[in-house]
């Protein structure tokens, strides 16, 4: 910052009552509303990574830290895959420690996280074109409280844009969105069954 010049701006006393401002409400969602306007876009929103080695502890407190209850699975800005407080504080901890993976302090987020080949996205192209209704509907045909966005860029590789997260769009609702999570793979139907 050499050969600039910074003055000071001028202040005055505050006085002894002040409203605080506040956003303009914001345009009410309703199931006919665009997706998108429920969707968290990364190319404005910073999405939380973490370590596939870091403890489920971290896992907790990063969530906890940043107020997300999804965390993604990066090595150097690669995604490996996901992990919810729904893998690290549901039953699958202590099913891993059933089938012998030791204990629950001894897990770590790759042991719990899913990894991108099991996951189903939606096309941000196909999103653009869907409303409200569409993806909660598509949430609980699947049976998902969190579903990624996907986009394709030419000459570019497959990135995740965004995600839909159901308990966002309640919010945004102000209304319930119903979804159960459910066994996708024979693998998963077999845990939850504590086989």
């Amino acid at each position: 910052m050499t050969g600039m010049s910074f003055k000071p701006l001028g202040t005055q006393p505050l006085a002894a009552r002040a409203l605080l401002a506040r956003p303009a409400p914001g345009k009410p969602v309703t199931l006919e509303s665009p997706a998108v306007e429920v969707m968290t876009d990364f190319t404005q929103t910073q999405p939380v990574g973490i370590a596939p080695e870091a403890t489920l502890f971290a896992a907790n407190e990063a969530m906890i830290t940043y107020g997300v209850r999804l965390l993604f699975v990066t090595e150097r800005d690669h995604l490996l895959g996901i992990i919810s407080t729904q893998d690290t504080l549901g039953e699958r901890p202590l099913q891993m420690r059933h089938l012998g993976k030791g204990t629950v302090s001894d897990l770590s987020v790759s042991d719990l996280m899913h990894p991108l080949a099991s996951l189903q996205v939606l096309r941000h192209a196909d999103v653009l074109h869907a409303n409200v209704g569409d993806l909660v509907a598509t949430l609980q045909r699947l049976g998902r409280k969190h579903l990624l966005v996907s986009e394709q860029l030419p000459d570019q590789p497959l990135a995740i844009r965004g995600m839909f997260s159901a308990t966002q769009i309640e919010r945004q609702l102000g209304a319930p969105v119903e979804t159960y999570e459910r066994a996708q793979t024979f693998a998963q139907i077999e845990a939850a069954l504590g086989a």
